[in-house]
């Protein structure tokens, strides 16, 4: 997906998420009409400078500054007071998009104005590698142009998703939102279990760690459906199918992931209000 702003992009929060925001923008070319970011920490050494002008708080911005689109990258709690500053930025030609969990549309619309143009997005950490999943969903008032070209931002960040039911964030926060927690926990738990089987921590740790990323790019590389590949590893009888007999025993793996995904989405629903 390609596009290009032809006014400025105004960043709102650099931490670790906009900052991969922001590098992803500036490899793509994608932000040609230049970027302010509002941080005041400023820029973290991760990030060229170039084309990137930073200031520590929206009153150090230009007066005359019309950007072509804000990206609210802040924490969800600080949104109330951080987004009304930005309502002088709300008039036709600009869009909002904002990657706060549990943050609605109608939050920005109630601080913003009602006929404001908005993307609410849910993106994950590994866009950090360029490497993310974002699910994003537009308001009434975001043209098509500006569903694009949001689109196009997330996309640089990895792969995005469009969808228009609101309804869907709150599990979608909790499946690819929260999902590389959950990864990460399984990295932990398989390494500990290598230990205590035992294999030295240091072999443990890079096994566990080597064999689910390579499982993860095989199942997203491969024609073949994860539980093709599972099937595909497990001889009746052998090891694979000892643990799995564990693994998918009742309550097991699924069931257990099943109560995750439900209850990280009830917060979800609960940040919301």
């Amino acid at each position: 997906m390609t596009a290009t702003l032809e006014r400025p992009l105004l960043l709102v929060g650099c931490g670790k998420m906009g900052s991969a925001m922001l590098s992803g923008w500036q490899a793509s070319g994608i932000t040609a009409g230049g970027v302010y970011v509002v941080e005041p920490q400023g820029l973290s050494g991760a990030v060229d400078p170039a084309g990137a002008q930073a200031v520590p708080s929206d009153s150090a911005l230009p007066d005359d500054l019309d950007p072509e689109v804000v990206v609210f990258a802040v924490k969800p709690q600080q949104m109330d007071e951080v987004a009304p500053r930005y309502k002088r930025f709300a008039k036709p030609g600009t869009l909002f998009v904002s990657i706060a969990a549990g943050t609605t549309i109608g939050v920005f619309e109630r601080h913003l104005g009602d006929r404001a143009a908005i993307v609410r997005a849910m993106p994950n950490t590994p866009a950090a590698i360029g490497q993310g999943i974002t699910v994003a969903c537009p308001n009434a008032h975001a043209t098509e142009k500006q569903v694009v070209l949001a689109e196009a931002l997330l996309s640089a960040i990895g792969e995005c998703i469009g969808v228009t039911d609101e309804a869907l964030m709150d599990p979608v926060t909790a499946l690819s939102g929260s999902g590389p927690a959950y990864v990460f926990l399984m990295i932990e738990a398989m390494a500990a279990a290598g230990a205590a089987a035992g294999l030295p921590q240091d072999m443990a740790e890079r096994l566990a760690l080597v064999t689910v990323a390579g499982a993860g790019q095989l199942a997203l590389q491969g024609p073949d459906s994860p539980s093709t590949l599972r099937e595909n590893v497990t001889s009746p009888g052998g090891t694979t199918f000892a643990a799995l007999q564990v693994l998918m025993a009742d309550p097991g793996l699924k069931t257990l992931m099943t109560e995750a995904i439900n209850a990280a989405t009830e917060r979800s629903r609960e940040l919301a209000g």
